[in-house]
């Protein structure tokens, strides 16, 4: 039988990537160092994913196994291993490349002639290149050959809201009917895969930006005007008619950047925008607005989420009011649980507003939209009304 390898078993590696490639026919090895979670899916070899939507529905998920990510086991499960796939954080990318590196190692020593392909279904652009230039480092010359013969990193774009609702069941996952895979065809070696729900996509520098630019953007600016205002989720957030229409405006700038340099049909991405807006409004999700705002430094970092829209619009000359706005809140951003924002008002403290997001975005330290962030910081939460 068929093996893919999941690394992360966490809610969107079962809930989203682990289930199409059991729906496909594999048996899927989900790799993580959680061991309640891998021995449970060893226990049970099943769990459930609940569609929570207009119409909600059940999906069982069978024909899985666990391995601990750390135990030299999975070396030989990277062996047979058809594809692999990641759904683990951007951050945690470089920490498991030195075991698919080792992984290749033994296929290379094993005389394996066999294509693997190792998609890293992150929210992060290009997040498979950049985990094969991290898995490059752990190998020789010989071993870089071998990989740029058999081994395919196609990069993709992953879109599925996974909150993480507890349930009886540790492996049983909520998730939204709404799901898009996206994956880069040309970067596939060897035959392609055929996956229930993955999209192969040409341009997909295209679709990881319109993906990136609207729900990304939309999502994290509605978790920071909500956490602004005391509101728990982004259900709750979103239908606060203020935060909806600073929301949906930024998303109309984002989305006229997309249109100038995608050439997207207009009306068809304003209806992909209504979209959005109407997934984050789902009442069965009860998304934390502290789990979407989390990691403010990455989310500000120049190839995020909030700083390149903004910096796309404005290099068609669209006004970038509501995209300021939503940078100002992220700023304003302040939980001490979350280390990255705690970091975040660490450097606001000793280096100003603009100093810091200098730092942060790589923005010139005398660029006007540094002033202008300025003072949506000091004025956010006036304007939406706290």
């Amino acid at each position: 039988m068929k093996e893919a390898i999941q690394f992360g078993a966490g809610n969107i590696g079962r809930g989203f990537i682990g289930g199409l490639l059991s729906k496909s026919g594999y048996h899927v090895i989900f790799a993580d160092v959680n061991k309640d979670i891998i021995n449970k899916i060893n226990e049970d070899k099943e769990y459930v994913i609940n569609v929570m939507d207009v119409e909600c529905t059940k999906e069982k998920v069978t024909n899985i196994s666990g391995v601990f990510s750390t135990d030299d086991l999975i070396l030989d499960k990277i062996n047979n291993a058809e594809i692999i796939t990641t759904a683990v954080g951007p951050l945690v990318l470089p920490k498991i490349a030195g075991t698919i590196a080792n992984g290749i190692k033994r296929r290379k020593e094993l005389g394996v002639e066999k294509n693997l392909n190792i998609i890293a279904c992150e929210n992060a652009v290009n997040a498979s290149t950049q985990l094969k230039n991290e898995v490059v480092k752990y190998l020789n010359e010989e071993e870089v050959e071998y990989l740029e013969k058999y081994i395919g990193f196609p990069n993709c774009s992953v879109d599925r809201i996974v909150p993480p609702v507890k349930s009886e069941n540790i492996l049983d996952v909520v998730v939204e009917s709404f799901h898009e895979w996206n994956v880069e065809e040309d970067a596939f070696k060897g035959e392609i895969p055929k996956i229930e729900g993955m999209n192969l996509v040409g341009n997909l520098t295209a679709y990881i930006e319109r993906k990136l630019f609207t729900l990304n953007t939309g999502h994290a600016i509605t978790a920071y005007f909500g956490y602004l205002k005391g509101y728990r989720t982004i259900d709750e957030s979103i239908n606060d008619e203020k935060i909806y229409n600073f929301v949906r405006n930024a998303m109309i700038e984002s989305g006229k950047a997309l249109i100038a340099k995608y050439n997207f049909d207009e009306e068809k991405h304003m209806k992909y925008i209504d979209k959005i807006i109407t997934r984050f409004r789902n009442p069965y999700l009860k998304d934390d607005v502290a789990r979407v705002g989390r990691e403010p430094l990455r989310k500000l970092n120049e190839n995020d989420r909030l700083i390149k829209p903004l910096i796309t619009a404005r290099s068609y000359n669209i006004n970038t009011e509501n995209l300021l706005l939503g940078v100002g809140a992220a700023m304003n951003y302040k939980n001490d649980e979350d280390e990255q924002s705690v970091k975040l008002q660490s450097l606001i403290k000793s280096k100003g507003v603009k100093g810091s997001l200098s730092e942060v975005a790589k923005l010139p330290e005398d660029s006007e939209i540094l002033s202008k962030i300025e003072y949506y910081y000091n004025e956010v939460r006036s304007l939406i009304g706290n």
